[in-house]
């Protein structure tokens, strides 16, 4: 087990993977080999070894139902997912395997950091789903499928509405509705639009489809990471 602890030291997280599962298997006192067992699968994690970890972590906690940090594990199962997130034009497996887990913390462990970062995750994962459907809403208008453009673009603005593409996705229904010749439609996109967030730009561009007036801008998103590290401190001790 020191090996292992010492190899993750040194940044040889493969050896240290090695080191954990022998002194899981050597190890006879309960506490010792679920540490271990634990560490073995922040290892693979923290090599990028996702699949190898979510194995090891459910493995892990079947077999350790009483250790006190499975909320530590099913956390970084959550984790393995999410940085499996690349960018909005990839897969939604990730996305929505991660927000399941996100969500089974919230409710399984309410009280713990775990949740309190899970909240934040699931937030920017919302995002990500958000943009997932935009940027698809993007390729229909480009290839002038206006339709399901349209159908697209509808699932942002009701079921992501709290998210930072509303905005576009609002404008982007002007453009399309006013494409398609139905100006009324277009305009009570627009007045929504205007209604709750007529400072921005997204709405200045809309008033540009009517009046010709405003240049677009882009509008920019952040992101965030959490205390994965922190927790596995306490375990090489």
């Amino acid at each position: 087990y020191a090996e292992g602890v010492e190899a993750l030291n040194t940044g040889d997280a493969f050896y240290a993977g090695k080191k954990f599962r022998e002194a899981e298997i050597a190890l006879t006192q309960y506490d010792w080999s679920s540490k271990a067992s634990l560490m073995l699968s922040y290892s693979e994690y923290s090599r990028s070894a996702y699949s190898n970890a979510i194995f090891e972590l459910e493995r892990h906690i079947e077999n350790y139902p009483a250790d006190n940090n499975l909320d530590y594990a099913h956390y970084l199962i959550a984790m393995c997912y999410y940085e499996q997130i690349l960018d909005e034009k990839k897969d939604l497996e990730p996305l929505l395997k991660a927000k399941k887990k996100f969500e089974f913390i919230m409710e399984n462990y309410p009280d713990t950091d775990y949740a309190t970062d899970s909240r934040f995750k699931i937030d920017l994962i919302i995002d990500q789903l958000a943009a997932k459907e935009m940027s698809v809403a993007r390729f229909y208008m480009k290839t002038e499928k206006w339709i399901p453009a349209l159908n697209r673009l509808k699932i942002v603005v009701n079921e992501y509405d709290t998210t930072v593409f509303v905005e576009e996705a609002l404008h982007r229904l002007v453009e399309v509705y006013y494409r398609l010749g139905l100006e009324d439609e277009a305009k009570q996109a627009a007045s929504i639009l205007g209604y709750n967030y007529k400072a921005g730009d997204w709405y200045k561009k809309s008033y540009k489809v009517f009046n010709k007036k405003y240049k677009p801008k882009k509008i920019v998103k952040g992101d965030e990471m959490g205390l994965i590290r922190r927790k596995i401190k306490g375990l090489f001790n």
